[in-house]
């Protein structure tokens, strides 16, 4: 089981707008902010879980290769919210909201690539 997750960003003020705006879309809010960097969260934090967040970015050199983080939705209509506000908030279209039956049959997601060109995916696994 994963604790919290970390990415370099190079500019953190650009890299913020866009998480606020497309994490949100998934339920996820800022836990704790820093100078330089953020914790993001799903809800409110739980004595067993990270007051911090799940899901940290933080100004610097953006790491090589990139990594591919995916986030999890509670529907379909989130992965697709998700897509709308990441694309709104400056990212870049890696892949539209749709079924991946690759993955298994009922793999909904969508891709986006974020300021520094990391893969950023909302996904949903349930019939819709």
């Amino acid at each position: 089981m994963l604790d919290h997750i970390e990415i370099h960003v190079s500019d953190f003020a650009r890299s913020r707008a866009f998480y606020l705006s497309a994490l949100a879309a998934v339920g996820y809010v800022p836990r704790k902010g820093l100078a330089t960097g953020m914790g993001f969260g799903v809800g409110e934090a739980d004595d067993a879980g990270d007051p911090g967040g799940e899901f940290w970015i933080h100004e610097g050199t953006p790491s090589t290769p990139r990594v591919h983080v995916a986030f999890r939705a509670r529907s379909r209509d989130e992965v697709d919210a998700f897509h709308r506000a990441a694309l709104a908030a400056g990212g870049r279209d890696n892949g539209a909201p749709g079924l991946r039956p690759k993955y298994h049959p009922n793999y909904y997601g969508a891709f986006i690539l974020d300021p520094d060109g990391y893969n950023v995916e909302a996904v949903y696994h349930r019939p819709a």
